[in-house]
């Protein structure tokens, strides 16, 4: 039996709860990519001083990938709880994990004062970053995705991705400042403290915000419908308490999808605002304050952008614009390291800009499309598990390998190349999709069958 359309929520409170998730994923990213960007900038010389320059920034980096190590986890832990006890509990976990991690960085001590602790320390917290992280986004999306307006939730569930560029333009905007007000050995030393404690404050506004809104109705409504099945059939119950298991049982085509729709929008993502850090300092000559004002006023044309392919994808469909974003960061890589060669501010600032337009028609429509693949009761999970273990093989290591590829032959080819492959991949994962834009998610709901969700037509309804 098909159930009535999800009514649109009040004006006012889908904008609250449009600016909780958007600011808590804001602070969110805010700590991860400040960790990026220190990795860059002064880990490799804080924490592993006893390298050579490049190979210091090669260890930094690694301590910045295990960070997307413990997102699956963190993914698999949030979605299953998530999916049990509703998004916003959860929510509020993810941000206080990340935030006190966070602040203690900006307390630990460094290599040159405890030795080798140090850098095992800094690991510890960059995990426990990752774990937080893993479970933050796929419950950011959702409440959004599932409070909002059916016909513009492409729109809507689009701005707490803005958070990953608002995040970004703060961690770079502080570092920026920092960096032109400071003297090197004044970062150094204490400088670069200042942007991790900052994270204690953007917290507790966090919270304030995030403990003011509602759980999500549809996860409400699934929650009832759960019970009064578990009361009616005892033997679905454990079915019920294990979302992850109905993931893989009846989304696991989805789950593929999402994965490989991740690569070229995570790789080219990192490439693009961490690894550029390493490239345009090392082998372009441009000076450290000037590839941050790049990534930053990128950063800032990136956040503008998002709502508009948000937008876009509920006229035309989450898969063209995606696949739009894919097809253009492949074709964007050779223009993007040549206008970077060049040493000049304009063109540095045109690649990356370029760049992360490209990546915003992917990101964009992604929190909608992948919140329409899954059934409510494993929503959390499916879009969690999806999006975040596809993070081991794509964000985690891109920093590394173009690292890596730039030490071994010098030059940016291999690197665009790695970039391109990316997106055949999400071309590939992307094009064999079904479109979800016309979904109610009240209605997709599980009811035990094999197929998929993903796989019914758009107007096949269940309760």
């Amino acid at each position: 039996m098909a159930s009535a359309p999800t009514a649109p929520p009040p004006p006012g409170n889908l904008k609250r709860i449009v600016a909780a998730s958007l600011i808590g994923t804001t602070i969110e990213w805010y700590d991860f990519f400040l960790y990026g960007s220190a990795a860059a900038l002064v880990f490799n010389k804080l924490f592993f001083p006893d390298s050579d320059p490049l190979v210091g920034t090669l260890l930094s980096f690694l301590t910045y990938a295990v960070g997307f190590a413990a997102r699956p986890l963190g993914a698999l832990v949030f979605g299953h709880y998530g999916d049990r006890l509703g998004r916003k509990k959860l929510l509020v976990l993810s941000l206080l994990l990340m935030g006190g991690a966070t602040f203690a960085i900006g307390l630990l001590p460094t290599h040159a004062t405890i030795g080798s602790a140090a850098p095992v320390l800094l690991t510890v917290l960059r995990l426990v970053q990752g774990f937080a992280l893993g479970g933050e986004w796929g419950g950011a999306v959702l409440l959004v995705s599932e409070h909002g307006d059916a016909r513009r939730r492409g729109f809507w569930a689009s701005w707490p991705q803005t958070g990953a560029p608002a995040g970004q333009l703060l961690a770079t905007g502080v570092l920026s400042l920092l960096t032109a007000v400071l003297s090197d050995s004044a970062f150094g030393s204490w400088g670069w403290r200042i942007p991790f404690l900052l994270s204690g404050v953007l917290v507790i506004v966090g919270l304030w915000i995030r403990l003011s809104v509602d759980e999500s109705p549809v996860f409400k409504q699934a929650l009832a419908q759960a019970e009064a099945r578990k009361s009616a059939h005892a033997a679905e119950a454990e079915t019920e308490k294990l979302p992850l298991v109905s993931v893989l049982r009846h989304h696991w085509r989805d789950v593929l999808v999402a994965m490989g729709a991740r690569m070229a929008e995570n790789i080219s993502y990192y490439v693009i605002t961490a690894f550029i850090l390493v490239y345009a300092t090392t082998s372009a000559g441009v000076s450290k304050q000037t590839a941050l004002n790049a990534v930053l006023i990128a950063s800032a044309v990136h956040f503008a952008v998002i709502p508009g392919w948000g937008a876009l994808s509920d006229r035309i469909g989450r898969r063209p614009v995606y696949l739009l974003g894919a097809a253009g960061v492949g074709l964007w890589m050779f223009p993007f390291f040549s206008l970077i060669d060049t040493g000049g501010f304009g063109n540095l600032l045109l690649a990356v800009t370029v760049g992360l337009v490209l990546h915003g028609a992917m990101y964009a429509p992604q929190a909608a499309f992948f919140s329409e693949m899954f059934a409510t009761r494993m929503r959390y999970s499916g879009a969690s598990i999806g999006a975040q273990f596809a993070s081991v093989a794509a964000g985690a290591p891109a920093p590394l390998i173009a690292t890596a590829l730039l030490d071994s032959y010098g030059s940016s080819t291999p690197i665009a190349l790695y970039v391109i492959a990316a997106a055949v991949l999400t071309l590939i994962a992307v094009g064999v999709a079904k479109e979800t834009r016309h979904r109610d998610l009240a209605d997709v709901e599980s009811s035990g069958g094999a197929e998929p969700a993903a796989a019914r037509p758009a107007d096949a309804h269940t309760v």
